[in-house]
């Protein structure tokens, strides 16, 4: 999990890494947009070789469920 929040971080311009943790509802963070959600997407199939879709984006609230999801879909 602590990588998997290093990469998420990365995706924003003005996002630190520590301010971030399992629970953070991503989606609410001022940074979030139509764009850095395009980023995680393309984060993930790169880092973890997972599809994700946008459908499943707005399917999670928080970084802890999003990485529930990479992980349920990595063991399918």
């Amino acid at each position: 999990m602590d990588e998997f929040l290093k990469h998420f971080a990365a995706q924003f311009d003005d996002i630190n890494e520590f301010l971030l943790n399992q629970e953070t509802r991503f989606k609410e963070l001022n940074e979030y947009t139509s764009l850095s959600a395009l980023l995680i997407i393309s984060m993930i199939d790169e880092e973890y070789g997972v599809t994700i879709t946008g459908n499943d984006m707005l399917s999670v609230s928080t970084i802890e469920e999003l990485y529930g999801l990479i992980n349920s879909k990595s063991n399918a």
